[in-house]
């Protein structure tokens, strides 16, 4: 179906032509909102209307009779009708519709994907600064950026996920002085206790290591304690040590590796920041006032100008953000995204005003952005805000922890990043349809038991290559039908996703293809049928199989081939 869907783009956009030469407008097909309607709908006739200046179903009609002459509408379309203003309702030819079974099974894994390109893509994600355990929002952050990274992969792409931090300022200052604190022998509430330390019990566990003169091996950097409790520069590199190799252990809990660390303090031993402050003031951009260093980034949209060095001498986050994002660019990344919280918001217009007043070729709207809203914890029908472990604050282990890495995943994928989620880990917890995970993992787990029973019978070799000879002309039945035409939406889903930065449309589609899988179980049998239709359900099955597993490796999410539900439920 996936060639048939090709072959009729292509014949569409021969007849736009014909019927308006030299016209924009791209060949698309729709689905229908209601499956009776057809397989695919058409506006074009009804885009084409207002500038060819002629009534759309009468235009409608044009395309209609133009398409009727192709060959390939002449071979995978059974019928097409104008609908409402000018709709064009098209439905498919059986055969069209039963050639997506063993295109799936002959693409395996490779299914959906697109021939690798050169384009290279760099997605920065989770970011935080090594001061404690990585929170729920950097899990949020974590489980978007890995899975939008799967989605380019899925294009093409050459991807790389990174993850930038500050290894020194005020935050990195206040970690060594808790740390120091506690060595010393005061705790979170005593006399002398700093109001802005951190109160975590990872914090005396850092102390204890120090003390004992531990190495620590992060995946970016190793350090061994001095053991002194006075030599605060000791404290403080094994504490961002301590905390980078913690975060690796969150990342590890969550199935995620970076392809590269990027520290701030680089910027400034490199120079970058030094070279993108001349960058800056030779852009004429640039304005002293009350002792500090202006950029007038309201020149590029932003709602006020931005200091880049404060009256004291310090520079602001601003600016080596803008050298960082330079490197990004001089690195050979054409597409960047950053994933952040929204309370970054503010930070998009000045970081793109300064990269176009750098005038170092960037272009403008580079990089882009997904913000994401925050996440609410709720266990026992209570909101949960505090983990031991961290302080003041629900860790990502913690998530792993009382639930499972697929869970978190799916779960914190399964909404659009600008609204709010709340992660129930009770309903994560359930082994019913409730759960959006069980939901779909179940539904693979299901066909496995399925096909495993119909090998055990004799029905036949469940080999891929083997099953896409079956006689797919046999799957005729309607819920056949829709579950067809979802997989053959599958690669069109992949596209739309990475170009719409839109991770959740995967989650989105695998509950559709579960519930259209499920549908077709408890209206069809695979078992106990002749020989021939056996074996071309268990096609269909198995082609189902392998877009579930597809999509959900691109979420991070594992596919099982058990599942405790399945083994008590008849075998279809």
């Amino acid at each position: 179906m996936i060639q048939a869907k090709q072959e009729l783009l292509a014949a569409l956009g021969e007849a736009i032509q014909e019927l308006s030469p030299g016209s924009a407008l791209l060949a698309a097909f729709e689905s229908p909102k209601q499956a009776s309607h057809g397989d695919f709908a058409c506006t074009a006739a009804m885009q084409m209307a207002k500038p060819l200046k002629k009534n759309p179903r009468e235009l409608a009609q044009a395309l209609i009779d133009a398409l009727s002459a192709k060959p390939a509408f002449q071979r995978w379309v059974a019928s097409m009708e104008i609908a409402g203003p000018g709709f064009i309702n098209i439905r498919l030819t059986d055969a069209a519709k039963q050639a997506v079974v063993a295109e799936v099974l002959n693409g395996g894994e490779r299914f959906g994907q697109q021939p690798e390109n050169d384009r290279h893509v760099m997605v920065e994600f989770v970011s935080a600064n090594p001061t404690g355990p990585l929170h729920v929002g950097h899990a949020r952050q974590a489980a978007l950026g890995d899975a939008l990274c799967s989605l380019f992969k899925t294009q093409g792409s050459q991807v790389t996920r990174e993850f930038y931090y500050n290894d020194a300022g005020v935050q990195i200052a206040t970690l060594a002085n808790s740390t120091q604190c506690r060595l010393k022998g005061l705790k979170p509430g005593d006399a002398g206790w700093p109001e802005s330390a951190y109160n975590g019990d990872y914090i005396q566990d850092i102390a204890d290591a120090f003390l004992a003169k531990q190495t620590v091996v992060a995946d970016d950097r190793q350090f061994t304690a001095s053991g002194d409790i006075e030599d605060l520069d000791s404290i403080r590199q094994f504490a961002v040590a301590y905390l980078r190799h913690e975060q690796d252990l969150d990342l590890q809990a969550f199935g995620l590796k970076f392809d590269s660390y990027f520290l701030e303090s680089g910027l400034y031993s490199s120079g970058r920041v030094d070279d993108t402050i001349a960058k800056l003031m030779a852009s004429g951009k640039t304005f002293e006032e009350g002792g500090a260093l202006w950029l007038r980034t309201t020149d590029y949209g932003d709602d006020k100008d931005r200091v880049m060095r404060k009256s004291e001498g310090g520079y602001t986050y601003f600016v080596p953000d803008v050298a960082y994002h330079i490197d990004k660019f001089q690195r050979g990344y054409t597409k960047c995204i950053n994933i952040q919280g929204t309370d970054h918001h503010g930070t998009i217009a000045r970081v793109r005003g300064g990269l176009q007043a750098a005038n170092v070729g960037i272009p403008q709207g580079f990089p882009d952005y997904i913000l994401h809203k925050m996440v609410t914890v709720m266990k026992g029908g209570e909101e949960v805000k505090i983990s031991k472990r961290a302080g003041s604050y629900v860790t990502l282990r913690d998530l792993v922890d009382w639930t499972s890495r697929d869970a978190v995943r799916f779960f914190l994928i399964g909404r659009k990043a600008d609204t709010e989620f709340t992660f129930d880990v009770d309903l994560a917890l359930k082994q019913n349809d409730e759960n959006p995970v069980f939901y779909v993992q179940y539904a693979h787990a299901r066909i496995c038991s399925v096909i495993r029973n119909w090998v055990a019978r004799g029905g036949g070799n469940d080999d891929r290559a083997t099953l896409a000879q079956a006689d797919l002309s046999l799957l005729t039945a309607p819920t056949e039908a829709a579950l067809m035409l979802k997989l053959a939406d599958y690669p069109r889903m992949l596209t739309s996703a990475a170009e719409s930065l839109a991770p959740h449309d995967v989650a989105f589609y695998l509950r559709d293809l579960a519930a259209c899988y499920h549908s077709y179980y408890a209206a069809e049998r695979v078992l106990d049928q002749t020989a021939e239709l056996s074996q071309a359900r268990a096609a269909l099955l198995a082609a189902t199989r392998q877009v579930i597993a597809n999509a959900l490796d691109v979420l991070g999410v594992t596919a099982p081939t058990t599942m405790s539900r399945e083994a008590s439920e008849e075998t279809a």
